[in-house]
């Protein structure tokens, strides 16, 4: 059989986490071993039934068995702006400042897409989401790592960047609450991130995906509720976790005009919107009683107390969980974070992603996801405890 070779563009990128994990744990269970799986981001709640019942409504209108406008329903595109106002009183314009888009990972590779160039820098946090550096690759763009580092509260250090890379960067990808290490950011490091961004003509592009999951009574920033963060960004919304609705793939961009139009431009040669059912559901969701969200955010943080709680029992180092639904643990003393992930799953079933696969800075920690019952987790937490002791 004759082989065609790859482009280029497909072979510079890199191994896709993600399914290489997935990959090794379903090879593991083959086996017929007993696995939790607490290595990924998968929402474990179903969609809330009003906004199910919203789509099941929608489905049956003869108007969205047709193909959809290309930039989506302006319906949809006024109920993002009116959440941003009840949300985060913030005033966006839904005709130029809101782009709609088919899963948030989709957009995140198509905004590098938009912006770089060959030998263009993208500045990406290290850990970091594994899928920032697929759009940079596809475009032959280079990476310049930002340390988030225990000691700077998992923020970067904006001085630790050389002028050169400065001075070559086009775009920065943030992302707070964080994946994986759960810290936030305050307003203090987002107005530091508009003045670096404003002198530097740095596109910031904030990945706000876990925006609905803060602890302890602290609502996480929208980056947009900062003065003159349009001027210099966007900020990247998923519906998959705030209302559970990872499978719908609905997700949102906010800001600055020029990327939204660069947005919907790319859109426009890749996709024909989303089916308009879907688009309603999600305007259900976003404009209706956010008390589901509320419930949610409730039941990680109940999780994260259980799970923080055991591990620090059994004598873990746990690095403080503020946002997101994930834990960021140091790996124990002797240990690679691989080493240590390969272990676990192998004497106890205990399936998590070591940090290495974050980047290099992920080093020496593994990602534990929340995304289990509370009966789990404790199971969870005497597996931890076995590992110790043995």
């Amino acid at each position: 059989m004759k082989q065609f070779p790859q482009s280029k563009a497909l072979q510079r990128l890199p191994d896709q986490f993600f399914a290489t994990l997935v990959n090794k744990l379903n090879a593991f269970e083959s086996k017929g071993h007993d696995v939790l799986n607490l290595g990924q981001g998968n929402p474990d709640q179903p969609t809330p039934g009003h906004i199910v019942k919203s789509l099941q409504e929608a489905a049956e209108k003869p108007v969205y068995h047709k193909y959809p406008p290309f930039h989506g329903f302006d319906f949809l595109k006024k109920s993002v702006a009116e959440y941003y106002k009840n949300e985060y009183d913030v005033d966006l314009d839904p005709n130029t400042e809101v782009a709609i888009m088919p899963g948030s990972k989709t957009g995140l590779v198509e905004l590098s897409q938009c912006l770089l160039d060959p030998g263009d820098v993208a500045l990406v946090p290290d850990p970091g989401y594994p899928d920032y550096w697929s759009g940079i690759e596809m475009v032959g763009a280079t990476m310049k790592s930002m340390p988030l580092l225990a000691e700077n509260q998992f923020l970067p250090d904006y001085d630790q960047i050389d002028e050169d890379s400065w001075n070559k960067a086009k775009m920065m990808f943030l992302n707070y609450p964080n994946n994986p290490t759960g810290a936030v950011a305050d307003a203090s490091f987002f107005e530091k991130t508009i003045a670096e961004a404003d002198k530097h003509d740095v596109c910031v592009v904030h990945d706000f995906a876990y925006g609905a999951i803060g602890f302890d009574g602290e609502k996480p920033l929208s980056f947009m509720q900062m003065e003159g963060a349009k001027e210099v960004g966007v900020e990247v919304y998923t519906m998959s976790k705030t209302y559970n609705m990872a499978g719908w793939r609905m997700a949102f961009v906010v800001g600055n005009p020029s990327v939204i139009n660069a947005i919907e431009l790319i859109q426009d040669h890749y996709f024909c919107s989303i089916f308009g059912a879907l688009q309603e559901a999600s305007s259900t969701a976003l404009l209706s009683s956010q008390e589901c969200v509320n419930d949610l955010r409730d039941t990680y943080e109940t999780r994260r107390d259980l799970l923080v709680g055991g591990l620090e029992a059994a004598g873990y180092n746990v690095q403080p969980c503020k946002g997101s639904f994930f834990v960021w643990l140091k790996v124990p003393e002797g240990y690679t974070s691989q080493k240590f992930a390969d272990d676990l799953l192998e004497s106890t079933g205990l399936f998590v992603a070591p940090g290495i696969g974050f980047g290099d800075h992920g080093e020496g920690y593994v990602r534990i996801g929340l995304n289990n019952s509370n009966e789990t987790l404790e199971d969870a937490v005497e597996r931890f405890k076995q590992f110790a002791n043995s």
